[in-house]
């Protein structure tokens, strides 16, 4: 799946989905045009996650993938 298409299936922004593939949360793919994308399992996993996690797992999630990302 592209990354514009992977990051509007969540609602999150591109900047956000590289911060998920940089944090190891989004496995990157590409497909045999060459163009960056992501799996559309991790895809499906995040969502999973996203469905089931609390807003404290959210924040702290958040935080350490900003801290990381630094």
């Amino acid at each position: 799946m592209s990354q514009p298409d992977a990051a509007r299936r969540l609602g999150v922004s591109l900047a956000r989905l590289g911060m998920l593939i940089a944090n190891g949360r989004m496995t990157p793919a590409h497909n045999s045009a060459s163009r960056a994308g992501v799996t559309i399992v991790s895809v499906q996993a995040e969502e999973t996650w996203r469905a089931n996690a609390t807003i404290r797992a959210k924040i702290v999630r958040l935080l350490k993938d900003t801290i990381n990302w630094f």
